[in-house]
């Protein structure tokens, strides 16, 4: 297909998902995801200043950042369940409305006590968003759900390239609290947004006695050695995940000697290369098959984090972050296997538990980094996460599937 062909192919799609008044729900949801996900991502890059301003230890600091994906990971399975009964659209809407709330609570505390409960509750009113945001698409595009869902999904990308540098930007500017605190606004905005383009509540009926029944079923199904292979691999992958996006802008100025805007910039960038990641992960999962994409992801990972101690310079670790963006791909891969190993019927609330179970595991390794870079060994921290790599590597190999498939994703 040329170029030409291409370009009324993409114009083809576009026009079928704005097709029958959807458009402005599609707009309105990936608007909430580009704050949800980019908000989340700004603590990283602001972290240097609430270093200084609450006089926070890197271990202090690696807790907190605990504590934001803690919470996250806790809220995947009420948010579920929530969205089951009071409809995705009613959930979308109060998700953007406690996030604004807390993450304006985060940004008048005076205390570090203060700070780490506001950041728990925002953390959890994002969570609402994850889930939901999946039931709406699904349901409002059921001929084109995992494009819709893949615009979404790129929206998050976008924001989570160019909300860490602008807040990172405003709180070397004025303070880390504007950093944070531009996007109180932008989220009652999105919430009202949500609130006149999404149509109907989209209201479920799930029974108790049902819940219990599948949660068996999904216990039953995690038990099989080819799914609890993947889901190793899987919660190996965001334990690095965790580590790195919480500490890179950190590593970058008290170890690089990169000033903090610049070090947000490249971890920024980093996310903006997430556009590109997703889609060829994707591509090698439908060619190559799993068991033959993930070694390939994840030795570039391992490589990646083993060389970081090595370089300096901005050229060499814009190279260097360029590499690191493999951490972007792995889930594409492990998350489209367990979806599709797991029964049609019991996919969402599978996922939902595994999500859960993961990252609440991944949570605690910024904390794990914290202490180690505390005790002098920041550089070491990152051999650590080589180390992982590798291992997940070698579990990787031993995964299902070495032809290729067809992703349902």
């Amino acid at each position: 297909m040329g170029a030409s062909g291409r370009a009324g192919e993409i114009r083809r799609v576009a026009a079928e998902l704005w097709r029958g008044g959807r458009g402005p729900t599609l707009v309105a949801v990936g608007g909430g995801w580009f704050l949800s996900i980019g908000v989340r991502l700004v603590y990283p890059a602001v972290l240097p200043y609430l270093r200084t301003d609450f006089g926070l230890d890197l271990t202090t600091a690696g807790l907190l950042i605990t504590t934001l994906w803690v919470a996250y990971a806790l809220g995947q399975l009420p948010g579920g369940l929530l969205d089951d009964r009071a409809g995705s659209g009613r959930l979308l809407v109060a998700s953007t409305a406690v996030s604004a709330v807390t993450l304006a609570l985060v940004v008048t505390v005076g205390s570090v006590g203060a700070l780490f409960v506001g950041t728990a509750l925002f953390g959890f009113a994002t969570a609402l968003y994850g889930v939901s945001r999946l039931t709406l698409l699904v349901t409002t595009y059921p001929d084109r759900g995992g494009t819709a869902v893949g615009v979404v999904q790129s929206a998050g990308d976008f924001g989570s390239s160019v909300l860490p540098p602008l807040g990172s930007l405003l709180a070397a500017t004025f303070a880390w609290e504007v950093g944070l605190g531009f996007a109180v606004p932008l989220f009652l905005l999105a919430g009202v947004g949500l609130h006149v383009a999404v149509p109907g509540d989209g209201s479920g009926t799930a029974e108790t006695a049902t819940l219990a029944t599948t949660l068996r079923r999904v216990t039953e199904a995690v038990r099989d050695p080819a799914i609890a292979t993947v889901i190793a691999v899987q919660t190996l992958g965001y334990c690095i995940w965790q580590s790195f996006t919480a500490f890179y802008p950190t590593y970058l100025a008290e170890m690089k000697s990169i000033t903090p805007t610049t070090a947000a910039v490249l971890f920024g960038g980093l996310f903006a290369l997430g556009i590109v990641v997703r889609p060829i992960s994707g591509t090698a999962y439908d060619t190559l098959g799993p068991g033959r994409a993930l070694p390939i992801v994840f030795a570039v990972i391992t490589v990646t984090m083993g060389l970081l101690p090595f370089v300096d310079g901005l050229p060499a670790l814009v190279v260097v972050t360029v590499m690191a963006s493999s951490i972007l791909g792995y889930a594409t891969v492990t998350l489209t296997y367990l979806t599709e190993a797991l029964d049609d019927d019991i996919q969402g609330i599978g996922i939902g538990s595994i999500r859960s179970g993961y990252m609440l595991v991944g949570a605690g390794f910024p904390t794990v980094v914290g202490v180690i870079a505390d005790a002098g060994f920041f550089d070491e921290a990152f051999f650590l996460l080589a180390g992982i790599g590798a291992v997940a590597t070698l579990l990787s190999l031993r995964m299902p599937g070495t032809e290729g498939t067809t992703s349902a994703a």
